[in-house]
């Protein structure tokens, strides 16, 4: 009787549990999804080092996946309870027939599990039909051959999600039981007529917390923006993200105070339709979920900036790479070794004779002399960096030094500027396919393309011809500007300065601080390329660098192959985290104002019924109702989105020189559309949730 009893509910109250399956079915998908990467890593071509990146990220899923189950089990209480509290009458009535709370709680119990085997069933069903694009996804995000692609289904991913849903099935479960055996029949058999008492706050009063938290969000703001090299340590950030918490909170304590007096001036805007209704709704709302709408508000702030900021890192660091990474293979070592120095680690490091002698021969020597073939490259130049100790950071950036130690504070300013002779930077400007530059007898050029010290240098060069002595000799910069150029291949932007001095400045051979060789591997496939690249970096660490340094040799490197391998995995794993996360908390957000906005609208449906007989016809009823939960779910958004605007400067400051303002935009058009399509289909399914409630007789 009880299992036809639950089934017969079930499929009465299918509406109520409209927004519950959503939330369900999507949790389960976005779950089984994000932990099917072990079947699709086993399925792609990739290298060693990208299958260890494959494998880094799938347990760094597996962790962040334990608190996102426990978000969406939290989620589901707060679900369950909503279906619980839309019942309670009919719950009341059972206990007056008779029924006691345990046969109650066996009807729910039956309920639960059959909505949780369906959308478990719909969920996997959705999370194993899209994880064959995430197949695709991660293929081509790591660049893998997909010749062998075929239908994948793991079996671990379906067990960890069956047994973690569970679990939370299990805590709804003596959620419901602890809470039906708390209820009182009177109390459910006159739940509708039950209202939340509403305090009215001082009007005064709530304008006077509005400024003060709008000063308390401003200069938080400043700090995370204008102010950010002041924020070196953890303390520093945690005061500022407190402020943003507590400035957030007072937003919405004093929102509901006020605005309803300013908007009941406005005679015409106030009396007009049904605006007078929907505002009392809304401030009536607000005033009881001040901390469940902040909460919202951070987790829909989370969401666009931990999306918009991880998207733009892809996109800066996809765009980099080719331009970063001309050449097949990158070479250096320290020259003229002393006995022991300082490095730019602060470490003293002390050296042998054989490194102190090696250190004075150039690289193709070192590499011709311990066997390696030279045929096997092409292409080859080889330069020589300098450094004059007279010339430091600190004496090149003068007054402007307060500057880059506020926003730089760990650097050693002692350490000397870069120096190259105008003819070297050329030979490898061309190998690279950049701009060459020409100087006179008494010039230089500052070459610097790491955004946030090429700002500050403009500050030091932008009055045009500032003096610099080098080699005993005074030059003076041939443009106000920093211009751009590279050494070293990287994933990114990273070049933090080099000086560019004419041929014939006097730099001594003891003044060379290194050895740089830029070639190709002589190789037409990447099969050849491959098999060159083995003799730099290899599984097994047979290869010449790491047979150099058993000899005593210090020689390093790094190649084109290498740098796109890890610079992908890398941003491939952060950017999957980050969708993952965003999208739980999008999620969360979205299900808690659904889920609230249904309960309101069931416990006022007498308020509706008023409208309708003062002459309210139902177009104008669910003008109202469209307008109250646009509000209700835009205000929320619309802080988050202010906060994401300095959210976002502050996240792109801290990745300086790895993610760039430059592709913001199509990572902010990106989460507009994935914030869109859930965001906009919990606000669809929950009007047309509550405009079916409210027509209920």
């Amino acid at each position: 009787m009880l299992f036809k009893l639950s089934f017969e509910n079930m499929k009465k109250s299918i509406k109520d549990y409209g927004i519950y399956f959503l939330t369900l079915v999507l949790g389960v998908a976005i779950f089984y999804l994000f932990n099917s990467l072990d079947s699709q890593e086993a399925m792609l071509q990739v290298s060693a080092s990208q299958r260890q990146i494959i494998q880094l990220m799938i347990e760094m899923l597996g962790m962040v996946s334990v608190f996102v189950a426990v978000i969406l089990g939290l989620l589901i209480v707060y679900a369950n309870s909503f279906l619980i509290n839309r019942r309670k009458k009919e719950f009341g009535i059972y206990m007056s027939l008779g029924m006691g709370r345990r046969q109650i709680s066996k009807i729910i119990l039956m309920e639960t599990i059959f909505v949780g085997m369906i959308s478990l069933v719909v969920g996997l069903g959705v999370g194993i039909f899209g994880s064959q694009f995430m197949s695709i996804l991660v293929s081509k995000m790591f660049e893998a051959d997909m010749s062998k692609f075929e239908f994948v289904f793991s079996k671990a991913a379906c067990i960890k999600t069956c047994v973690y849903f569970a679990i939370m099935y299990v805590a709804v479960m003596l959620f419901n039981t602890l809470t039906i055996s708390r209820y009182k029949l009177i109390h459910l058999l006159n739940s509708a007529k039950r209202n939340e008492t509403v305090k009215i706050k001082n009007p005064i009063l709530s304008i006077l917390v509005f400024v003060a938290a709008v000063a308390l969000l401003g200069f938080a703001y400043w700090k995370v923006t204008v102010d950010v090299g002041s924020l070196n340590t953890a303390d520093k950030m945690l005061k500022v993200i407190l402020m943003g918490i507590v400035g957030t909170v007072l937003v919405f304590w004093s929102l509901s105070g006020f605005i309803l007096q300013i908007v009941q001036v406005m005679k015409q805007t106030y009396l007009k339709d049904t605006n007078m209704f929907v505002l009392r709704q809304i401030n009536n709302k607000i005033n009881t979920m001040v901390v469940s709408m902040s909460v919202i508000c951070l987790m829909l702030f989370m969401t666009i900036t931990i999306l918009s900021s991880a998207l733009a890192l892809r996109n800066t660091m996809q765009s980099d790479l080719l331009e970063m990474t001309p050449v097949d293979i990158n070479l250096y070592k320290t020259a003229y070794l002393p006995e022991k120095s300082v490095g730019r680690n602060g470490k003293e490091e002390v050296y042998t004779e054989v490194q102190r002698q090696d250190s004075r021969v150039p690289i193709r020597e070192t590499l011709q002399s311990n066997g390696f073939d030279m045929n096997l490259l092409k292409d080859v130049e080889e330069v020589r960096v300098y450094t004059d100790e007279d010339l430091t950071w600190e004496k090149f950036f003068g007054d402007k030094i307060g500057d880059l130690k506020a926003k730089f504070p760990n650097l050693r300013y002692e350490m000397p500027e870069e120096l190259m002779k105008v003819s070297d930077y050329n030979r490898i400007a061309k190998l690279y396919g950049n701009e060459e530059y020409e100087l006179k007898d008494d010039e230089y050029i500052m070459l610097c393309d790491f955004e946030s010290q090429k700002e500050i240098r403009n500050e030091v060069l932008k009055d045009g011809n500032y003096p610099l002595e080098i080699a005993g000799k005074t030059y003076r910069a041939k443009y106000n500007e920093c211009k751009s150029g590279f050494l070293m291949m990287s994933t990114s932007h990273t070049n933090t300065g080099i000086i560019l001095v004419p041929d014939s400045c006097h730099l001594t051979d003891e003044m060379t601080e290194q050895y740089f060789l830029a070639a190709n591997y002589n190789a037409t496939t990447e099969d050849e390329k491959a098999e060159i690249e083995k003799n730099f970096a290899s599984k097994e660490g047979d290869n010449l660098l790491n047979n150099l340094s058993e000899k005593g040799l210090r020689l390093d490197g790094m190649s084109k192959i290498s740098i796109i391998e890890a610079s992908v995995g890398l941003v491939t794993m952060i950017t999957f985290i980050a969708i993952y996360l965003g999208i739980i908390f999008l999620i969360a957000s979205s299900a808690i104002l659904a889920l609230k906005q249904l309960t309101d609208s069931s416990d006022n449906k007498q308020r509706y019924t008023i409208l309708r007989k003062i002459g309210c016809d139902e177009k104008m009823i669910n003008s109202a109702l469209f307008k109250q939960i646009g509000i209700f779910f835009g205000t929320p958004l619309i802080l988050a989105i202010i906060h994401s605007v300095f959210g976002i400067q502050f996240a792109l400051s801290t990745l300086a020189g790895v993610a760039s303002k430059k592709d913001l935009l199509p990572s902010i058009i990106g989460t507009v559309v994935v914030m869109g399509v859930i965001y906009g289909a919990y606000f669809m399914a929950t009007y047309l949730g509550s405009k079916n409630i409210i027509k209920e007789e």
